[in-house]
């Protein structure tokens, strides 16, 4: 197991990619802290995870709170002791579909202040937790269109090379700390629940099974196949692990090779 013995907390697990990644640290041996807003859904991960002999415990929290972030790492430590890696799932809540001359500002800068926000709360947090507790490891998630701008995607695409950015800082001043910070970019796997109900929505109006649509998108893609939640998730754990310790202020591309280094 590559995590054995870490107490990790997962920033919005209830949703698709913090679910999976909570799931994949858990099967690897982690203690898992399953954090975000929503009790329903965090309570769905954490079942399934103690249903597979995983370790997890639930303790909602509002990322967007800073102080309810630092209350709720005080909570972790003094139950579960030190925390050595944290995953930052937290949804941006985005809107896509307009071009930005159509766009109110508020639709366009929410998710670069959402992504912000929530990762300053909690980065911070982590970093200055982790430097009194001899290093451990922050990790994120973006997508290519941090880097590639993409017709429609509103603000999204500017939030990403934002948090980018933000992480690349954070890991230079905490490094000497012996505190990494990465990320993983992902393409949008076809398995989330906003991709496949857009992907699906697309095969409809044009007569396509998912399976078809799927095969059209990954046709200039080198795998020839858009990279699942668990790829993803097994990214997370790979940059999670001792095996990635000479890596920081970097990310694992886990797009099947849909944006070229």
């Amino acid at each position: 197991m590559l995590l054995k013995e870490r107490t990790a907390i997962v920033y919005g697990a209830s949703g698709a990619v913090g679910g999976a990644v909570a799931r994949a640290f858990a099967r690897e041996g982690a203690r898992v802290i399953l954090a975000a807003r929503r009790p329903g859904p965090l309570e769905e991960v954490w079942k399934d995870i103690r249903s597979r002999d995983g370790l997890a415990e639930m303790l909602p929290v509002d990322a967007m709170d800073r102080s309810a972030v630092t209350n709720h790492l005080d909570e972790v430590t003094d139950r579960f002791g030190p925390v050595t890696l944290m995953f930052n799932a937290v949804s941006w809540d985005d809107f896509q579909g307009q071009v930005l001359s159509d766009m109110p500002f508020e639709q366009f800068f929410s998710p670069v202040q959402a992504g912000l926000t929530t990762w300053f709360h909690t980065g911070t947090a982590l970093a200055k937790h982790m430097s009194q507790h001899a290093g451990g490891t922050i990790l994120g998630i973006t997508a290519n269109a941090g880097r590639e701008p993409q017709f429609g995607v509103g603000g999204f695409g500017v939030a990403c090379a934002a948090v980018e950015h933000y992480l690349r800082q954070l890991a230079v001043e905490n490094g000497p700390k012996q505190v990494r910070v990465c990320w993983v970019r992902s393409p949008g796997s076809p398995d989330a629940p906003g991709v496949r109900d857009a992907w699906q929505l697309y095969g409809d109006r044009n007569g396509l099974t998912f399976e078809q649509v799927h095969e059209e998108f990954a046709k200039n893609i080198p795998l020839r196949r858009v990279t699942a939640l668990a790829q993803v998730a097994n990214a997370a754990v790979l940059l999670a692990s001792d095996l990635a310790s000479g890596m920081t202020a970097t990310m694992a591309n886990a797009t099947s090779g849909a944006q070229i280094d």
